[in-house]
């Protein structure tokens, strides 16, 4: 079945909704639920208002992969609340948001959305994969910059970027993105390892801003293009540039393969169609009472049926 696929970075959805809705939004025994009710009323808005004929809500089943930590130790190391041998390291997450997780899944589970996570990957990965293999236009709704790299005219392929709840979305297309970056999708990953990201840990070619990067890359096409400028005593760059490329090249060896989604994720065999009834009614009734989910569920059903 071809369609519209919509990708949903569920992770960053939800923490939106978790600093985006009050906590005192609550379930009957007091247990918060501000994050399950709000992205909740996400997926509705976003169906009502974007058509999705198939849905995936796309997981962190690793937010910080080991094979990009051994290329990059700094990669999201302030984000680690515990360290753990042989298996992911806990993130820092508000103690009321980490209790809601299983709850967002088992809901979601129960409607029969489909939820994929992959050990090794962030959802990142997933959503690179699954825009890879898409024989349709996609929607990738996030509220992470780093997904402009998948933004594809040719295929229309955008990124719905949340600037308010999800009923303010900023539609990023190539068009988009050469206006406020001087680059297209493909560049971005590029523009962004060279410019650096201190949220994830990464820390670009000093001195080598946003602006700086985007002048490189109109100038010499690609990243291999700069590396290669970096040798070529013709090409246009300022000493200053030269030398902090020539001293950056073992990051800029390896930020590649950290910066740029993985497109080859093992991926399982899931029923990717929007549900129009719940997979399981007896479990969504159950989650409903325990949790006071009765309103957003029953407006997420009614829009799902239509």
């Amino acid at each position: 079945m071809t369609g519209r696929l919509m990708l949903l970075d569920t992770a960053s959805l939800y923490f939106r909704a978790y600093f985006g809705v009050p906590d005192s939004v609550r379930a009957p025994d007091g247990t918060p639920v501000n994050a399950v009710r709000g992205l909740l009323d996400f997926i509705d808005r976003l169906v009502k208002d974007h058509h999705p004929d198939k849905l995936v809500a796309c997981m962190d089943a690793d937010w910080r992969p080991q094979w990009r930590v051994d290329l990059i130790p700094s990669y999201k190391a302030h984000r680690v609340a515990e360290e753990h041998e042989g298996a992911p390291d806990a993130e820092e997450v508000p103690d009321t948001l980490s209790p809601q997780v299983p709850v967002i899944e088992e809901v979601l589970d129960a409607l029969g959305i489909a939820r994929v996570g992959v050990a090794g990957y962030e959802a990142d990965d997933v959503i690179g994969t699954f825009t890879a293999r898409a024989d349709g236009p996609v929607d990738i709704v996030t509220g992470d910059r780093d997904l402009y790299q998948l933004v594809d005219d040719a295929r229309d392929i955008r990124v719905l970027y949340p600037l308010k709840g999800v009923g303010t979305l900023q539609v990023t297309d190539e068009a988009w993105l050469r206006e406020k970056y001087g680059v297209d999708g493909r560049g971005y990953a590029d523009l962004a390892l060279l410019r650096g990201d201190p949220s994830d840990g990464l820390p670009g070619v000093p001195g080598v801003g946003e602006k700086t990067a985007a002048k490189l890359l109109t100038e010499f096409g690609d990243l291999a293009g700069i590396v290669a400028a970096v040798d070529d005593p013709k090409a246009k760059l300022t000493p200053t540039q030269r030398k902090r490329l020539t001293e950056a090249a073992p990051y800029l060896a390896v930020a590649p393969k950290v910066v740029r989604v993985a497109d080859d994720v093992p991926l399982p065999e899931v029923d990717t169609a929007l549900p129009h009834a719940p997979r399981d009614p007896a479990a969504l009734d159950a989650l409903a009472a325990r949790w006071g989910l009765g309103s957003p569920l029953q407006r997420l059903l009614t829009t799902l049926e239509a």
